[in-house]
């Protein structure tokens, strides 16, 4: 595939203008999008477009393949008579010139919570449609993280390996219990997967109509609390508990004398290759779903990356130093302490 020379703009849809909190991708965006035409760029680099978890990072997801619900557009939200007028009037008066995160997430949760229960009480049947025909085609995912997700909310919010052992264990008892106990979470991720991806997929046909290409970003490794190592985790290198045994980094260089210890599982290369990258294929396709251009962060981890044992305080520990390898090809070899994964 060959690309035209052309001009974007990385942009955050989260650092779009708004009076809600958070920048969405509803009106919001598709104005960028016309500003964007205007200024005869042609290319909109957005950074992951997951949801997060503590610390709002979109390179800390707690999904790959799931979208941010706090990305949907509430004013759009409206207009499919899920929210009212009223609902937007009371929405607090947030700072305009910076995202609290701290601020607008629980107030636009409520939001949410709120167009999902008049979703429940009578959605309009085209919407019920086009969700069920959602579900479906996403299936392959969408069911193990909206259990995910409700598990989650269930337990506080804490991370997925302090969770109580069968379910850490994914035991299939113990998930049925789960999925019936708490049917109206799981469907409430459900109805919210729907409506960011239906919100998105018309960012997209605007796009397409305005010449802009949507950059996509992948990060090459994930967060450790994801339903993706939760649901996978044959293919990270965890120990019975389900913790890391080592962590992705980058060694002591020139600019942080520490090194960065970045926290990310490492995979079991040996696991993915064994079913034919089957994990890597549907996230790529997902990925290809979502975007027009894909950039693939730090893609280097594929040829090499740097190994911290999970206990240590930083990458470049004594401890670090001595059992710090470089992965080559999903086999281990020592002795490379100069190959660095941060490029």
């Amino acid at each position: 595939m060959t690309f035209s020379r052309a001009a974007g703009i990385l942009l955050h849809p989260t650092s779009l203008p708004g009076r809600f909190g958070i920048g969405e991708i509803g009106p919001q965006a598709h104005r960028w999008l016309a500003h964007l035409e205007r200024m005869h760029q042609r290319l909109w680099q957005v950074l992951p477009l997951g949801p997060t978890g503590y610390g709002d990072s979109p390179y800390q997801s707690l999904s790959t393949f799931a979208g941010n619900p706090q990305l949907v557009s509430v004013e759009w939200l409206a207009r499919e008579g899920l929210l009212d007028t009223a609902d937007l009037a009371d929405f607090p008066a947030l700072a305009a010139d910076h995202v609290d995160f701290g601020a607008a997430i629980p107030a636009r949760l409520a939001l949410l919570d709120r167009a999902v229960g008049r979703w429940f009480h009578g959605a309009p049947a085209a919407l019920t449609s086009a969700a069920a025909d959602f579900a479906a085609r996403q299936q392959d995912w969408l069911d193990d993280w909206c259990l995910f997700a409700a598990l989650k909310d269930h337990f506080g919010g804490g991370p997925w390996v302090d969770w109580p052992a069968d379910l850490v264990a994914r035991e299939p008892g113990a998930l049925d219990r789960a999925r019936e106990r708490l049917a109206g979470e799981v469907e409430r991720a459900r109805v919210l997967q729907f409506l960011f991806h239906r919100q998105w997929e018309e960012v997209r046909e605007t796009a397409r109509a305005r010449g802009v290409a949507v950059v996509g970003d992948l990060p090459i490794f994930v967060a450790h609390d994801s339903a993706d190592v939760w649901c996978h985790p044959e293919l990270f290198r965890l120990d019975r508990q389900g913790r890391p045994t080592v962590v992705a980094g980058v060694p002591p260089d020139y600019f942080c004398e520490d090194g960065q210890l970045w926290g990310n599982p490492l995979y079991r290369w040996e696991e993915h290759a064994a079913d034919g990258f089957a994990w890597w294929v549907e996230r790529l396709r997902n990925a290809f779903d979502l975007y027009d251009v894909l950039r693939v962060d730090h893609f280097r981890g594929f040829a090499a990356a740097w190994e911290i044992p999970a206990l240590a305080p930083t990458a470049a520990t004594e401890t670090c130093q001595a059992s710090g390898r470089c992965t080559l090809d999903g086999s281990q070899r020592s002795g490379l302490g100069g190959t660095t994964e941060g490029t």
